[in-house]
């Protein structure tokens, strides 16, 4: 009897792969933002940036399995200066989630990649590309449509709070590009990240206020530390099994997602010249992602990211 034929099991297209990962991670995201809200009604944003950090340290302790002596560098320096605007991003981040709305606190967050696109600009002039002044001018004429005319008097400086949060991670992004340059790996990178994080604000837990705790506080830190691992893992994915370019530039759907979610477990209804702030800022991304593709590839960032919970430019094709 002769054997039939396996037929082997269709795997998926590296790029559709790698586009669906970044999907499921831009959804984690969004769900690390809710969770953010959410414990923000009994958390600080200092403590919020403290379990999360926590979570993210102890995920790559267990991922990277490095000797010790691995963890040294000659540029802890450098590493210090990346931390630190990361960090100040990550916590500006954190809390304009708690104070503004969902799509709105996220889509200034997004603005980094033209924050960094506006850093190339002006510190590698014979690297430009045409057309990359209109690209920031669109972006940021977006960010006017999405503060406009919805948000209170008393959200505007938290707006501020979430644009500077773009911004801080748009000048950790170019101090990653030049560790990138020194060939420091990503991962110590994002290890001394998030040391430094957790030991900045656990220094100040205890100047914060004391807080009763539940089974209901615990799984909402629980849940934030869940969605940002995930996402962290499925965007590592992502970008290891699929098409560099596309899936930074998918990375957006984190924005999509979190419009969503706040419409269905915040009720927040945006209005019209939000949902076109949102789209202009994703174009003008997208725009400044193909522009920084354009570059030569000495002059692209490394795949890391600044605050840990934002899209990474895109890398060196490999």
């Amino acid at each position: 009897m002769t054997d039939l034929p396996v037929t082997p099991t269709p795997q998926p297209h590296p790029s559709l792969s790698g586009s669906l990962w970044m999907l499921v991670a831009g959804l984690n995201f969004a769900l690390m933002g809710v969770f953010v809200k959410w414990g923000a009604q009994d958390f600080s944003a200092s403590e919020l940036v403290f379990y999360r950090s926590l979570f993210g340290m102890l995920f790559l302790l267990i991922m990277a399995r490095q000797p010790l002596r691995a963890y040294a560098s000659v540029h802890w320096l450098r590493h210090l200066g990346r931390s630190l605007s990361g960090l100040i991003s990550l916590w500006l981040y954190f809390l304009a989630l708690a104070h503004l709305p969902l799509a709105t606190a996220v889509t200034l967050n997004y603005t980094s990649p033209l924050f960094l696109a506006a850093i190339l600009r002006f510190t590698q002039p014979h690297d430009s590309r045409p057309g990359l002044l209109g690209l920031l001018g669109l972006g940021f004429g977006g960010v006017i449509l999405l503060l406009q005319p919805h948000l209170t008097p008393q959200q505007w400086g938290y707006a501020g709070i979430g644009l500077l949060s773009g911004m801080s991670a748009g000048f950790s992004y170019a101090q990653i590009r030049s560790m990138a340059r020194l060939g420091e790996p990503d991962w110590r990178v994002v290890f001394y990240f998030t040391t430094l994080s957790t030991v900045v604000t656990g220094l100040a837990l205890p100047f914060q206020p004391a807080h009763a705790w539940s089974l209901h506080s615990l799984g909402i830190l629980a849940g934030l530390g869940l969605f940002a691992t995930l996402g962290q893992l499925t965007m590592t994915r992502a970008y290891r099994t699929g098409i560099t370019l596309v899936v930074a530039n998918l990375a957006y759907g984190t924005i999509v997602f979190s419009t969503l979610l706040g419409m269905v477990v915040f009720t927040e209804r945006p209005a019209l010249t939000t949902w076109l702030g949102i789209g202009v800022v994703i174009l003008a991304g997208v725009g400044s992602s193909l522009w920084r593709s354009s570059l030569p590839a000495r002059s692209l960032p490394a795949v890391a990211t600044a605050s840990g919970d934002s899209p990474p430019p895109p890398r060196p094709p490999e």
